[in-house]
């Protein structure tokens, strides 16, 4: 049954990976051979879905697309351009501002943000749009780990670990996995900073734009806060933050249906695939848990590292990576979280060692290529419209550099923070 459960999800992973067939098919037929064949019962398929995880990506969700609506990530996008001299500044402004708005909205939703601007400019100038939005695509992956609202991974990570809003900050004394991802982004933005000096023209106005409506905003920072507030309520029930979450989107869909009249259309453009995607993936690697293959994994892991914490927190690291730039990090990070934690247990270290250091390396890792991470495929086809194609080695060339000095960066500073 153990090797049924392991080809089943092999399969369905190669078969994701290379898209062939519709996703949901895919999922559809692995969960329902696992439920005939019996390797999985229904009731152990119900209880492998993280229904917190599902709460706080469908709140933050909704927030995100009415953040979208609102104009605010435009409107400072083009304040941002009008304030640098110099183009390569603009562009490496917008790029860090698509980093900060990735922390709180999804990554998908940044790029198709902030790509405008670098377009327009790019535009006027002449100049490629290439390696412009490149920078955008994969800043806007680097930073969504950041925060516990910040990217699916982040929210899979935090709810199935026991972690709210604020550990992403400060946990147990120490600094959290934020503090990781700035360092990365400090290094990674200097490599966009070489790549982009040598544009010198001066910059060119842009249209502004205006703000629709700031409530959207007030509704983001209002839910971040009341995340954070809700850190220090002890033995709170157990799906309180997806209640928050929800909650504050249920009051943003109101707000639009009565001042705008289309929450029906809003509702219809979410992100319904990758929330449907979730619950698939949850089932299929909740079979590999039962049947005990997680274990099996972390075993190898602890066997041939011979139990140098280094060691193994290395090859967790490095392996994310690697595995990241492509393949969808989502089912990824879902399987291996609980291998980190019993490989923690086994070497007597903290479990946040190996569990912010895979979320580091299956973030940032999909920066290596234009297929690892939604964000540099939804960037390389807004170049494709625009009839620019970007060869792989022309993606390599920022994505490689960039993804080396962010991971390097924030991999350093989480093993001397928590390795002890």
């Amino acid at each position: 049954m153990k090797l049924f459960v392991i080809a089943t999800f092999l399969i369905s992973y190669i078969l994701l990976v290379l898209k062939k067939g519709h996703p949901f098919l895919v999922l559809g037929a692995a969960i329902g051979a696992l439920l005939i064949s019996g390797a999985i019962n229904f009731k152990e398929a119900l209880l492998s879905i993280n229904y917190n995880v599902l709460g706080v990506f469908l709140g933050t969700m909704i927030l995100s697309g009415l953040f979208i609506f609102s104009g605010v990530p435009e409107f400072f996008a083009t304040k941002l351009v009008d304030r640098s001299k110099t183009v390569g500044m603009a562009l490496l402004s917008v790029c860090i501002l698509a980093g900060f708005i990735s922390s709180f909205v999804e990554n998908v939703a940044t790029v198709l943000i902030v790509a405008p601007i670098a377009f327009e400019v790019a535009k006027k100038l002449k100049a490629n749009p290439i390696p412009f939005l490149i920078g955008i695509g994969v800043s806007s992956n680097l930073q969504g780990c950041a925060t516990m609202i910040g990217d699916s991974p982040s929210i899979i990570l935090a709810l199935s670990s026991g972690m709210n809003f604020m550990d992403f900050f400060w946990m147990k004394g120490r600094p959290g996995i934020a503090f990781a991802v700035e360092l990365g982004a400090v290094a990674s933005f200097y490599v966009l900073y070489l790549l982009f000096r040598k544009y010198k023209e001066p910059v060119i106005q842009i249209e502004e734009t205006k703000v629709k409506t700031w409530f959207p905003t007030l509704l983001l920072a209002l839910m971040m806060l009341t995340l954070a507030a809700s850190s220090f309520i002890k033995d709170k029930p157990p799906y309180t933050i997806a209640f928050i979450c929800i909650i504050y989107g249920i009051v943003g869909l109101v707000w639009h249906e009565l001042k705008h009249k289309e929450s029906v259309s809003l509702l219809k453009d979410l992100d319904w695939h990758t929330f449907f995607f979730l619950i698939g993936i949850f089932i299929l690697v909740g079979s590999l848990t039962y049947r005990g293959v997680i274990g099996d994994i972390a075993g190898y892991i602890i066997k041939y590292t011979k139990g140098n914490k280094f060691l193994a927190y290395t090859v967790i690291v490095w392996l994310s990576v690697l595995l990241s730039a492509f393949v969808d990090n989502i089912p990824y990070i879902v399987a291996m979280i609980p291998v980190a934690k019993i490989v923690a247990v086994s070497l007597s270290v903290s479990p946040e060692l190996f569990l912010f250091g895979l979320l580091i390396g299956a973030s940032l890792g999909g920066n290596l290529t234009p297929i690892g991470a939604s964000a540099n495929v939804v960037a390389v086809g807004l170049l494709r419209k625009e009839k620019h194609h970007v060869k792989f080695g022309d993606f390599i060339k920022i994505g490689l550099p960039f993804t080396i000095a962010a991971v390097s960066a924030a991999y350093l500073f989480i093993w001397f923070v928590w390795s002890r």
